[in-house]
């Protein structure tokens, strides 16, 4: 009897020397994996031996429905990561239970605004944000006898490009990633018109007169292959990449990527916008992209990884070198000096995004990440494909994504309270 409680302590006591050990799930690849092994082990070797972060590669994931402690994503890929919609645990609350600090002041406020609730508490922590730009081939200008140092700067200047590049022989003048963020909320908020309307209970709006005119106008360039859609995610990135595609409206953070590849001379500016709608502000775009969730139903002790995990992450040094591998937007404005400070971009660009950045947040400005928005995004996916086949007008498939959306909020929300 007393071997065998020797025994079972010894093993209680080896049982109690393993690390506490949080799985941190992610679709990264290349420079940006390695910018996060990196951190990694770099968290992990100030554990001690305590506790640690594994990686966990989404390629590499046996039983999707086995759910990590993290995950670095969009929302929008929630059910490619884990193949159903799983709860999320407010990352504001997992620091306050830990005892971690997180001030959502300290953060750039538009950065701040892509991830909290309506209360302003942080849901997720923003490492994985861009903003929306317009990129272009210079060489393929070039040989379309467009000036590559002029980009268009509005629609209609897209077009004239469009064209131009469509009889120099170039099949695909334009294309898009991130279609929804890009060409529904970014063009909302650039003319002023919110997705969702508070004042009418929290309803779409996804049918106003600049939406209506944009999707019309892409539509009439699909019909004559002056734009291509290759899907609602990134999926455009590649053939803009690969030279098949002479524009691209994508997210700023794939400079890096582009920068690095040197495969062809490009340029990235702003936005396009409509000079012709009163009142419209083209540099109030919107940041977005990917953070790292917390999954619920996990233990304390993990939690407490967790959090310490996020505020090293937080770090000043620690950004500047995640931002310089990945390209992704810096969450503080000391992250924004340290930048400077290591000439990671040009302090102009800096300057540049730290003013857009530090702009007050705009409560109706966009739709706060959720299931709900989750929903909206699945059913305009769904709705614009008709307008690409050509079987809807641009009108009738906003409508009938609006209405859908409406359909779906007051339930979603009645099921979000009653699973408080």
């Amino acid at each position: 009897m007393l071997r065998f409680l020797v025994g079972l302590s010894c093993c209680l006591l080896a049982i109690n020397a393993l690390p506490q050990e949080v799985v941190l799930r992610h679709a990264l690849d290349g420079r940006s994996l390695d910018a996060l092994a990196t951190l990694v082990v770099r968290f992990n070797d100030e554990q001690k031996g305590k506790s640690r972060v594994v990686l966990q590669g989404l390629s590499g994931v046996e039983d999707p429905l086995k759910l990590p402690h993290m995950a670095i994503l969009d929302s929008d890929d929630s059910k490619a990561f884990f193949a159903s919609q799983p709860r999320f645990k407010p990352l504001a609350q997992i620091m306050a239970e830990a005892g971690e600090k997180l001030d959502s002041a300290r953060f750039l406020p538009q950065i701040a605004d892509a991830v909290d609730d309506p209360s302003g508490r942080l849901q997720a922590l923003p490492i994985g944000l861009a903003l929306p730009v317009l990129f272009y081939n210079k060489d393929a200008f070039r040989k379309a006898g467009l000036d590559p140092e002029a980009p268009p700067k509005t629609w209609l200047a897209v077009q004239k490009a469009a064209g131009e590049l469509y009889d120099a022989g170039f099949t695909c003048p334009l294309t898009s990633s991130r279609f929804n963020w890009i060409h529904l909320e970014n063009v909302a908020s650039q003319h002023g018109e919110p997705i969702l309307v508070r004042s009418s209970g929290g309803k779409a709006h996804l049918n106003s007169m600049v939406h209506v005119k944009h999707i019309a106008l892409l539509s009439s360039w699909n019909k004559s292959l002056y734009f291509h859609y290759f899907g609602p995610g990134n999926e455009a990135d590649a053939r803009f990449t690969s030279g098949e595609c002479a524009m691209l409206t994508g997210e700023s953070s794939l400079y890096a990527e582009l920068g690095r590849a040197k495969r062809f001379d490009f340029g990235v500016a702003g936005l396009p916008y409509y000079d012709d709608v009163y009142g419209a502000t083209p540099y109030n775009v919107l940041p977005d992209g990917a953070a790292l969730w917390v999954l619920a139903g996990h233990g304390k002790a993990e939690y407490r990884v967790v959090a310490r995990f996020a505020s090293f992450m937080l770090r000043t040094e620690n950004q500047r070198d995640w931002v310089r591998a990945t390209g992704y937007l810096p969450m503080t404005p000391t992250a924004i000096e340290a930048l400077k400070s290591a000439g990671v971009a040009p302090a102009a660009v800096l300057d540049a995004a730290q003013r857009r950045l530090s702009a007050p947040r705009v409560l109706a400005a966009r739709p706060k990440n959720g299931p709900w928005r989750d929903r909206m995004h699945e059913i305009l996916d769904e709705e614009i494909v008709f307008v690409w086949k050509n079987t809807k007008p641009a009108k009738e498939a906003l409508d009938t994504a609006m209405l859908r959306s409406n359909v779906d909020l007051p339930a979603m929300e009645k099921g979000a309270k009653a699973s408080r």
